[in-house]
């Protein structure tokens, strides 16, 4: 009777180590290592906090998940940190990028891909959604207000 016991506790701490093992590798397929570098041309905002154009690096702030992002310019004089949630990549192509949502003049970090099957894509600042309701409430008034919104994509390199 001891030994079934003992042989069931052994089988049920395997399982749960190998299913321990499985959740661990699935996560790091999920959450990309890397770094993500790009040159932007404009300014651009991120939770609230607007950058100067630059060249910037993205990377994961924690080394757990990968779900809060950190921005930084090169020379590390601009930084932010935003929350973000995993996305699955659209294009086929797969290629490293920033993307940025435009509103006017005003250029807003939305997703950053490093160009394998995941992105990240951040949490929206309440001006972002601020400006996109003000933009849908214009776009039903008149046609002018339709064109102020505008997806931009940079390219960028993954180290």
């Amino acid at each position: 009777m001891s030994k079934q016991i003992v042989r069931t506790v052994t089988m049920l701490t395997l399982v749960a180590g190998l299913m321990l093992a499985a959740g661990v590798v699935a996560a790091n397929g999920q959450s990309s290592s890397s770094t993500v570098t790009a040159d932007i041309p404009f300014d651009f905002i991120v939770g609230g906090q607007t950058l100067p154009s630059g060249k910037y690096t993205v990377g994961s702030a924690t080394s757990l998940s990968g779900g809060t992002l950190r921005i930084r310019s090169r020379d590390g004089k601009s930084t932010a940190i935003r929350n973000s949630n995993l996305v699955t990549e659209r294009n086929q192509d797969r290629q490293a990028r920033m993307v940025f949502h435009r509103y006017g003049q005003q250029y807003f970090l939305a997703e950053v891909y490093s160009g394998d099957n995941f992105g990240r894509q951040l949490l929206q600042c309440k001006m972002e959604r601020n400006l996109r309701y003000e933009l849908a409430s214009n776009a039903s008034k008149s046609d002018s207000a339709k064109g102020s919104y505008e997806v931009i994509e940079v390219v960028a390199l993954v180290r």
